[in-house]
C-alpha cells in the first residue's frame, strides 16, 4: 500500500494561527469557531514559535490563571515537534503515537503548511500503524 505525503493531507488546509501575544480566550473562542483542538502560535513571519491546544487551556484554568488577560506566550508548548510535508503518514502516526500528541504540525523551512491529528489518516493507514506496533487485535 503506498502512503500518502503530509503534503497530500494538508494541501487544502487553512491551519488557525494567532500571534503569540493573542490572549488564551482568543484562542478558545477561535478554537470553538473553527471546531479544532489546537492553535499553531506564529511569529510576523509567518514561523511556528508554538502550539496551544485544549490540554494548555485545561492546565491554564487548573493554575487558575485568567484566559483574558493571558497570551499564549506564556502557556503554549514552545518549538513543538513537527512532520516535514515530504513525510508520509505512518511517519506522522508514529509521531503522534510514540510522543502521546493528539495534534502534529506539518512544517517547512520553519513556516506552517498545516496541521495534522490521528483523526486525518484513512482506515487503511491506521490499520498498517496498529499492525507495525504490534496493536492490532484479534476479534474472537
Amino acid at each position: 500500500m503506498q502512503t500518502r505525503s503530509m503534503h497530500e493531507i494538508v494541501r487544502n488546509q487553512k491551519p488557525l494561527t494567532l500571534p503569540p501575544t493573542a490572549t488564551v480566550k482568543k484562542a478558545c473562542e477561535a478554537m470553538h469557531a473553527r471546531r479544532v483542538g489546537a492553535v499553531l502560535v506564529v511569529d510576523r513571519g509567518g514561523r511556528l514559535a508554538g502550539i496551544f491546544t485544549g490540554r494548555d487551556a485545561v492546565r491554564l484554568l487548573a493554575q487558575g490563571l485568567d484566559a483574558a488577560h493571558t497570551n499564549l506566550a506564556a502557556v503554549m508548548t514552545d518549538n513543538p515537534v513537527t512532520i516535514a510535508p515530504e513525510q508520509n503518514a505512518i511517519e506522522a502516526l508514529r509521531l503522534l503515537g510514540d510522543c502521546g500528541f493528539r495534534h502534529l504540525p506539518v512544517v517547512k523551512d520553519g513556516h506552517v503548511v498545516g496541521i495534522v491529528s490521528r483523526y486525518d489518516f484513512r482506515a487503511m493507514e491506521q490499520v498498517r500503524m496498529d499492525e507495525e506496533t504490534g496493536y492490532f487485535e484479534v476479534l474472537r
